[in-house]
């Protein structure tokens, strides 16, 4: 679990107080800052940099990948001769997932892809703080860094993933754009759904799940609550659903969706909508709630995303989510592969 958050309206001004302790001598703090900040100076004047700190505006136009995780840590290891105070990500979840992965790289050999898979890294991570600018994706909770490899899409799941300290103020989510807003916010939803109903569940991520998936509910269908009170009960069910996911886990929308990104670059949020709006099968009650949601805020999803792939696509993509052995048994059960064979799974793409 992280050992250490503040929430609150204007608490990122506590940064530095936060930071003073954990600074080491001559060691910067490496602040990766999601690059669509670059001229908005209301928050980049508030980033307590001071002495060698160094400052990385970070694009999230594309999934996070091992090889730009790999780039970043090469350059950090030879501007500075020692390892950085901490890793500071400040963004939405590629980032908060680029600054856990190259937190856990600066104290371990080789490339991030040796790293993709469940409880592969061996030396601690370099402390890191994540400030998340938009709700939904739990990354700033979750035990992974999902990143986009040569062979795979898959996370670094570890102890040592967790974010050493978060900070959650709803104020820097101001002014993001409405089908943002829904995208990751239905991230959000999709997590405890699939916890919820998945094979894995125990009450302690029941607890977590329950209570997301109620915030859900009361953000993205009553419609009455304030632009404040929005933003940060969105917040805390960013955070109560990675929560749930961290002791459970995922299902059917979220392997097929890692698919999708491997093969066209769809990003994560939306490619969760796309794949969830057709799973009544097997998220019934989740589903009909998505399509009130998707109606009540107007939002169209890209179609026809699958029509024009070729045969070998078509098997990668299969074989990307089809890889997802955890998430797949969380959903259908152990015996899941005589449930979700190839052609279900092409019949399922074919309708998005």
């Amino acid at each position: 679990m992280v050992p250490k958050v503040v929430f609150g309206a204007g608490c990122f001004d506590q940064l530095q107080s936060i930071l003073t302790p954990e600074r080491k001598a001559n060691a910067p703090f490496i602040f990766l800052v999601d690059d669509v900040f670059r001229d908005r100076s209301d928050l980049v004047d508030r980033i307590p940099l001071r002495f060698n700190d160094q400052l990385q505006f970070v694009s999230a136009d594309e999934e996070p990948k091992t090889s730009q995780v790999d780039q970043i840590v090469g350059d950090i290891r030879s501007e500075f001769k020692i390892t950085p105070s901490g890793i500071i990500g400040i963004g939405g979840g590629t980032i908060l997932d680029l600054c856990k992965a190259v937190a856990i790289m600066l104290n371990n050999q080789g490339s991030a892809a040796d790293y993709q898979g469940w409880d592969l890294v061996g030396n601690q991570a370099v402390y890191h703080v994540g400030i998340p600018t938009i709700s939904g994706t739990g990354a700033e909770v979750s035990r992974t860094t999902v990143l986009t490899g040569p062979e795979k899409k898959l996370g670094i799941n570890s102890d040592f993933t967790p974010f050493d300290q978060v900070v959650l103020d709803p104020d820097l989510t101001k002014g993001v754009p409405t089908d943002q807003w829904f995208y990751t916010g239905m991230d959000c939803f999709i997590h405890c759904v699939e916890s919820l109903s998945g094979s894995f569940l125990n009450t302690f991520s029941e607890s977590y799940g329950e209570k997301a998936y109620d915030l859900c509910k009361e953000i993205f269908l009553n419609g009455d609550l304030s632009d404040e009170e929005s933003r940060s009960k969105l917040m805390m069910a960013s955070w109560h659903g990675g929560m749930s996911i961290a002791y459970s886990q995922v299902g059917v929308a979220h392997a097929m969706s890692y698919g999708l990104s491997y093969v066209l670059g769809t990003k994560h949020g939306i490619g969760n909508c796309i794949v969830f709006d057709h799973l009544e099968e097997y998220y019934p009650e989740g589903v009909a709630l998505f399509k009130e949601m998707k109606k009540k805020h107007k939002i169209e999803l890209p179609t026809g995303l699958c029509q024009d792939l070729s045969p070998q696509q078509f098997d990668i993509m299969m074989d990307i989510a089809l890889s997802l052995h955890p998430l797949w048994e969380n959903a259908l059960g152990p015996n899941w592969e005589q449930i979700m064979t190839r052609e279900k799974l092409r019949e399922l793409y074919l309708k998005m």
